[in-house]
């Protein structure tokens, strides 16, 4: 009787050996289940890989932005620096030097030089200077369309010549000048008044047209 409860008793505790190792066993395949999982892991790097992407991207689009703005304004400064070439400014009568010599040649007349002030570089874009003795209309000299170049350049050393005859009239009629007034156009702010030599009988004027040959600039009625 005691050897079959001998018996049973190890039957019972092999069975529950055998029921320890089976949890055992179970509790082992937790790692394969963990290893299931790693996919996950993966799936976020992914994502983070997918965000630098976007993000290379961005910066990309970015560059090529700055770029486009970059060459626009390129253009921009290239445009503006091809409208501010031209040709230079109009000579103004404030931007010359005037002076005014007496010659004998055609019954007398008076040379008039015309020269750029230091630092100033300007065209005469009108041939014909605007020339009066007085306010008079009838001592506004006519011009003769002698000489002529359009436009002259002055900048430096280099200068244009006019020529005015104050009488072009016989016999002595005429109203007495000591100045003659010279602008480079009719509508000039700024005229020059130049003296003259000695005071000179004025009767219908005449003045040539600017030109860099002082020979070019004797007044006289053809």
């Amino acid at each position: 009787m005691r050897t079959r409860l001998a018996n049973r008793s190890a039957r019972l505790l092999l069975a529950a050996a055998a029921a320890t190792a089976l949890a055992a066993t179970t509790t082992a395949c937790g790692p394969e289940d963990n290893g299931a999982a790693a996919p996950a892991a993966s799936t976020s790097t992914d994502a983070s890989a997918d965000a630098s992407d976007g993000k290379e991207g961005g910066t990309d689009s970015g560059a090529e932005g700055s770029g486009s703005e970059a060459g626009a304004g390129a253009d921009k400064g290239g445009d503006k620096g091809v409208g501010g070439g031209g040709v230079g400014q109009s000579c103004g009568t404030n931007d010359l030097d005037l002076t005014l010599t007496p010659k004998s040649q055609a019954g007398g007349y008076y040379q008039v030089t015309a020269k750029a002030k230091s630092g100033i570089t300007c065209y005469l874009d009108v041939n014909t200077p605007s020339v009066s003795f007085g306010s008079d209309p009838e001592g506004v000299a006519s011009p003769v369309g002698q000489g002529g170049e359009d436009p002259i350049k002055l900048t430096g050393s280099a200068v244009a010549y006019t020529g005015i005859s104050p009488k072009t009239t016989k016999g002595d009629a005429g109203v007495e000048f000591e100045n003659v007034i010279v602008s480079v156009t009719d509508e000039d702010p700024n005229p020059a008044e130049l003296a003259l030599p000695e005071p000179a009988v004025v009767e219908k004027p005449i003045v040539t047209n600017w030109s860099t040959n002082p020979g070019e600039t004797v007044p006289v009625i053809v």
